[in-house]
């Protein structure tokens, strides 16, 4: 049978990847947050038909000769840079200017990480993401510490590197006052500051996580991924330290797919399928000729 024809099948299911790939990257363009990916293609094993030879006196070396077996899927990559931001004017809408992930926790307690900063206060006073995940950070300590321009952050704070959800509550009591809650601010050290009535507390810090390779990260859904065995651990610092991005409060991180690139990937991945369905076709016709010469 002519090795042109699983040629052309595996081609065919190669650009086939490549489609799913494109069209998932298009469907998720308006998603905050998203990563596009990318196909990369390896050959297959090749056969040889003779191997090469060396030099020798009275004759030169030659080449292999070998025919190629057809291509596979060697990587599905993820282009990990950041999004362009887009403006909302809510305070609890973060965008983050740089490297890095928020942490948040499920509710098997499980941590996963996000660039999706869309968040919000549940009944409880909870910081959550949209699926109801607790965002995690830097809790403040007990009894809460007056937040003015001179506060030492890090004595109102936890241990850094000890996480916990980060709360806003309704009430707190101070000197046996119970105070309302006003309003809230984050600024791009990602330091929470509760107004109650006239004062400011300082009510916690957003964490930061980063991957020595960021791109090992797995989807899980939910504009959220978790770490895999090429990730590397999640290290766990403040935004603006090494390796992470301040925060911008009053915006979101849109999808960084660029759909020009994607629609011309697209016209790329048909033609190319086209043209494998070509070779399967051709060689199809060529058997008929040979088989017909036995008819003849």
């Amino acid at each position: 049978m002519l090795k042109s024809l699983y040629s052309g099948v595996s081609g065919m299911k190669g650009f086939q990847t490549k489609m799913d790939v494109i069209a998932d990257n298009i469907a998720n363009v308006n998603t905050m947050g998203f990563k596009s990916s990318r196909v990369i293609f390896e050959d297959l094993m090749s056969q040889n038909t003779s191997t090469a030879s060396a030099a020798s006196n009275n004759l030169g070396g030659t080449n292999a000769k070998q025919v190629g077996l057809g291509v596979q899927s060697g990587s599905i990559d993820k282009d990990t840079s950041a999004g362009s931001p887009q403006s909302t004017g809510r305070a609890l809408d973060f965008y983050i200017n740089g490297g890095g992930y928020f942490v948040v926790q499920n509710e098997n307690g499980e941590d996963l990480y996000t660039r999706d900063g869309a968040f919000s206060r549940d009944n409880q006073g909870n910081l959550t993401t949209s699926d109801g995940f607790k965002v995690m950070g830097r809790a403040a300590t007990t009894p809460l510490t007056e937040y003015t321009d001179g506060t030492n952050v890090d004595n109102a704070l936890a241990a850094s590197g000890s996480l916990s959800a980060l709360t806003i509550p309704s009430t707190i009591t101070v000197n046996g006052q119970t105070l309302n809650y006003d309003s809230v601010s984050v600024d791009q050290s990602g330091l929470i500051v509760g107004k109650y009535g006239s004062q400011s507390f300082v009510l916690g810090q957003v964490s930061m996580a980063t991957f020595n390779n960021s791109t090992g990260l797995e989807n899980v859904g939910g504009n959220n991924f978790a770490v895999s065995s090429n990730s590397g651990a999640a290290i766990i610092s403040n935004p603006g330290d090494t390796g992470t991005g301040t925060l911008i409060s009053g915006e979101l991180e849109m999808s960084n797919v660029d759909l020009s690139s994607e629609f011309t990937e697209m016209i790329v991945a048909n033609r190319a399928y086209q043209a494998n369905a070509k070779t399967i076709t051709t060689s199809d016709e060529m058997l008929q000729t040979l088989i017909n010469l036995k008819q003849s």
